[in-house]
C-alpha cells in the first residue's frame, strides 16, 4: 500500500511539473497567424468579375515536427459575401478548379530569403493536384547563424540536414490552385510547416474574383464593403487573429453621358454630321485599367498576353490592370490573365432605316478634333498624362492576343468633318441597332478620366418616300462585355468559357442623341371668324409639285396632311377653343378648302397649321355670308419651325423655315 501511494504522489508530482513546462512553452507551440489585406481595392459595383485584395496570413511560432517526417497539412476555405467568379481551369480531377492562388512563403517576390533557393528566393511551383494538395516532408537547412538542427524549410523529398544549396530550388511546391464552390473558395492539402519563434510562414492568397454587383449601392456611405470569412480544418490548428477581413469596397464605377442631342431634319440630306458625343468618366481612378500592366515603352505592351516579358507574377505587386497574379498552370490555361483591358460600349437603337452611323475611332477633344494619339500607343511612357487613349475594337469579347504588339483595332475608314480630322468608321446597323466598343489602352490610375467619341449620321433624303422614317434614335452606354452576349445568370458565375472582364448591361435608361423629325411647314392665319354674319374661308395649297425636277433644284412631290389647331373660342363658350382638326392627306399640286362654319361653328380667334410636308401656304377669305356687302382675304403667314432654330419673335427671311433659302421661301407675306 505504502508503494502503491508512493508511486501515485511520484506521478502527480510529474504531472505536475509536466503541466508547469507546458504552460511555460505554449505560446510557442501554438501556431499563431496575423491576417492581412495590403491593399484594400475599389470594386466596380457594375463588375461580375471584380478583383479582390490579397489576403496574407503571415503565421509564426509552433512546434517544428521530426526531421524527415511529412508536413502536416489543412484545408483553407474562404468564403466571401458574394459570389466568386474567378476563371475556372478544369482539369480532370474537377471542373472547379480555378486561377485562385495561395502562395507560400511570397516564391518570386524578390525578398531577402532566411534560406537561399527556399520562400522569397524559389521560383513558383505549382502543386499539380490541387484536389488534394501536395506532401511535403521536413529538411533542414544548416545555414550561417542557424540555430543547432538548422532551419526547417519543406521539401518534396526528405532530405535531412542539407546544406543549401546542396538541392534544387524547384523540389518544393509552393502555389497551389483553389477550388470555387459559390461563394467560396478552398485550397486543399497547403502544408503547414510550424516556422518556429525565429522566422515566420506567409500564405498569400490572390486572384480572387467575385461579382460586386449585388453589392452596389448598398451602403450609406456609398461604398460596401468586401467581406472574407477564413474557415481552417486538418491535422494541424491555426490561431487567426482576425478571420474576417475586409478585401475590398464596391462602388459604381462608370458615370456615362451624351453631349447633345441633336435634330436633323427628314428633308435634308447629311453627310457625316455630327450628332454627339458619347462620354465615359470613371468615378475612381481605377476604374479604368489596361489589360496587364505596362512594364515597357513598346506598342501595346499594356495589352500583351502570356508569356509576358517581363512577367507579371510578383507575389503583393499594385497593377492596377484587368490582369492580377499572371502565372501559367498547364498548356492553355494562365492563372490571372484577364482576356482584355476595360472596355466602353454604345449600343446605338432605334436607328431609321437608311440612316448610317459613324464613330471615331479613338477618344476625341470634341466633334472636330481628335486628342493627340500616343507616341507608342499602349507603352508605358503614356500611363502617366492627364488624356487616357482607347481604340475601337472589333468586338465585346474578342482577345488582345497572346503577344505584345498585337491589337484587334479597327482601322479608320473615312474622316469626319472639319477638313477630316477625325478618323472613323461605321458601325454595322441590323434591325435598327448597332455597337461600338473602344478599349483602354493607356491610363493613369493616379487620376479619373474622361473618354469622349463623337457619332456621326449621313443619310440621303427622299421625303416623297418618307426616308429616313422620323424617329429618335437612343444610346445605351456601358462597360463591355455586357449581356446578351451571355446571360446575366452565366456572367455572375465562375466560369471556364466566358471572358473576363465581364459586366452588367447599363443600368440606365436609354440616351437620346439624335432625332430625325418630318419635314413640315406652319401657317399662322391670324385671323378667322364665324360670328356676327361672316364667315371665313380656308384654303391651303400644297406647292411642292413643281417644274423643278432636276440638278439642285429638286423638289420631289411630297403629301401629308395638316392638324389645325385653334385659339379664341366661340359665342357660347368666348375663351374655349375648339378641338383641334385634320384635313387628310393633302397631295402634292393639291389644295385643301373648307370653312370655318363647317370646322368650327360661332369661332372667333386664331389658327395654326402644322403641315407635314414642305412648301404649303394658306389664303383665307372673311366676308358676310354670301359675300354681298364685305369682303376681305390674306395669304397665311409661314413661320420659323421651332423644332429647328425656335420661333423667333421678329422672324428674318428663312429663320429656321424647312428648306427655306435665303432666295426661296419667305416667313410672311
Amino acid at each position: 500500500m505504502v508503494d502503491f501511494r508512493r508511486c501515485i504522489t511520484a506521478l502527480a508530482i510529474l504531472a505536475l511539473f509536466a503541466g508547469l513546462a507546458a504552460a511555460q512553452i505554449g505560446p510557442q507551440q501554438q501556431l499563431v497567424c496575423a491576417t492581412n489585406v495590403t491593399v484594400t481595392p475599389n470594386l466596380r459595383g457594375e463588375g461580375y468579375t471584380e478583383q479582390t485584395g490579397d489576403i496574407t496570413l503571415n503565421c509564426t511560432g509552433g512546434v517544428t515536427p521530426t526531421l524527415g517526417s511529412v508536413v502536416p497539412t489543412v484545408n483553407i476555405t474562404v468564403f466571401y459575401n458574394t459570389q466568386v467568379t474567378s476563371r475556372l481551369l478544369p482539369q480532370s480531377a474537377s471542373n472547379s478548379i480555378s486561377e485562385a492562388l495561395l502562395l507560400i512563403d511570397e516564391p518570386g517576390s524578390g525578398l531577402p530569403p532566411t534560406v537561399p533557393g527556399y520562400g522569397p528566393a524559389a521560383a513558383q511551383n505549382l502543386c499539380a493536384t490541387p484536389t488534394t494538395g501536395c506532401t511535403q516532408f521536413v529538411s533542414a537547412a544548416n545555414v550561417s547563424g542557424a540555430p543547432i538542427g538548422g532551419i526547417p524549410v519543406a521539401t518534396d523529398t526528405a532530405l535531412g540536414l542539407f546544406v543549401p544549396p546542396g538541392t534544387p530550388a524547384t523540389n518544393t511546391r509552393n502555389v497551389f490552385q483553389g477550388v470555387v464552390s459559390s461563394n467560396s473558395v478552398t485550397f486543399f492539402g497547403i502544408p503547414v510547416l510550424a516556422p518556429g519563434t525565429t522566422a515566420s510562414r506567409v500564405f498569400r492568397i490572390t486572384n480572387v474574383r467575385v461579382n460586386a454587383n449585388p453589392l452596389a449601392g448598398g451602403s450609406a456611405s456609398g461604398a460596401s464593403p468586401v467581406t472574407a470569412s477564413i474557415s481552417i480544418s486538418g491535422a494541424t490548428s491555426l490561431l487567426i487573429t482576425n478571420a474576417t477581413p475586409t478585401v475590398g469596397f464596391v462602388t459604381n464605377g462608370l458615370s456615362a453621358k451624351v453631349s447633345t442631342t441633336t435634330t436633323f431634319n427628314q428633308c435634308a440630306t447629311q453627310t457625316k454630321s455630327f450628332a454627339t458625343l458619347v462620354q465615359f468618366s470613371e468615378n475612381f481612378g481605377t476604374a479604368f485599367k489596361t489589360r496587364v500592366a505596362a512594364q515597357s515603352n513598346t506598342s501595346y505592351a499594356g495589352q500583351a498576353g502570356a508569356p509576358l516579358s517581363p512577367p507579371q507574377n510578383v507575389p503583393g505587386g499594385i497593377y492596377n490592370s484587368e490582369s492580377n497574379l499572371v502565372v501559367p498552370i498547364a498548356t492553355g490555361q494562365v492563372a490571372g490573365l484577364a482576356d482584355y483591358g476595360t472596355r466602353l460600349k454604345a449600343t446605338f437603337n432605334n436607328i431609321p432605316a437608311g440612316v448610317r452611323i459613324f464613330v471615331s475611332t479613338a477618344n476625341v477633344l470634341n466633334g472636330n478634333f481628335p486628342v493627340v494619339a500616343p507616341a507608342v500607343p499602349g507603352g508605358s511612357a503614356a500611363n502617366t498624362g492627364t488624356t487616357g487613349y482607347a481604340q475601337l475594337v472589333n468586338g465585346e469579347t474578342t482577345s488582345d492576343g497572346a503577344s505584345s504588339g498585337f491589337f484587334p483595332s479597327i482601322t479608320a475608314t473615312d474622316n469626319g468633318p472639319n477638313n477630316g480630322n477625325v478618323p472613323i468608321a461605321e458601325v454595322p446597323i441590323t434591325n435598327g441597332s448597332g455597337l461600338a466598343v473602344w478599349e483602354v489602352v493607356n491610363t493613369n490610375p493616379s487620376t479619373s478620366e474622361t473618354f469622349s467619341f463623337a457619332v456621326y449620321t449621313t443619310y440621303s433624303a427622299n421625303v416623297a418616300q418618307n426616308s429616313p422614317p422620323a424617329g429618335t434614335s437612343t444610346v445605351n452606354l456601358s462597360y463591355a462585355p455586357t449581356p446578351p452576349i451571355f446571360t446575366a445568370s452565366a456572367g455572375a458565375a465562375a466560369s471556364s468559357t466566358l471572358t473576363i472582364p465581364r459586366f452588367i448591361s447599363d443600368p440606365s435608361a436609354a440616351r437620346n442623341f439624335a432625332v430625325i423629325q418630318i419635314c413640315r411647314t406652319i401657317l399662322l392665319f391670324p385671323y378667322v371668324t364665324n360670328q356676327a354674319g361672316f364667315d371665313t374661308g380656308l384654303e391651303i395649297a400644297n406647292t411642292s409639285l413643281d417644274p423643278f425636277t432636276t440638278g439642285s433644284n429638286t423638289t420631289l412631290a411630297q403629301a401629308g396632311s395638316c392638324r389645325m389647331t385653334w385659339y379664341g373660342g366661340t359665342t357660347t363658350a368666348p375663351t374655349t377653343p375648339p378641338g383641334p382638326s385634320d384635313t387628310g392627306s393633302i397631295a402634292g399640286g393639291t389644295i385643301y378648302v373648307n370653312t370655318a362654319q363647317t370646322l368650327v361653328p360661332n369661332f372667333q380667334g386664331y389658327m395654326i397649321a402644322v403641315c407635314n410636308f414642305q412648301y404649303a401656304h394658306g389664303f383665307a377669305f372673311i366676308s358676310d355670308v354670301g359675300a354681298r356687302n364685305l369682303a376681305m382675304g390674306y395669304l397665311a403667314v409661314v413661320l420659323p419651325d421651332p423644332g429647328t432654330n425656335g420661333r423667333a419673335a421678329a422672324p428674318g427671311a428663312c429663320l429656321g423655315v424647312t428648306g427655306c433659302t435665303s432666295a426661296g421661301e419667305q416667313d410672311a407675306h
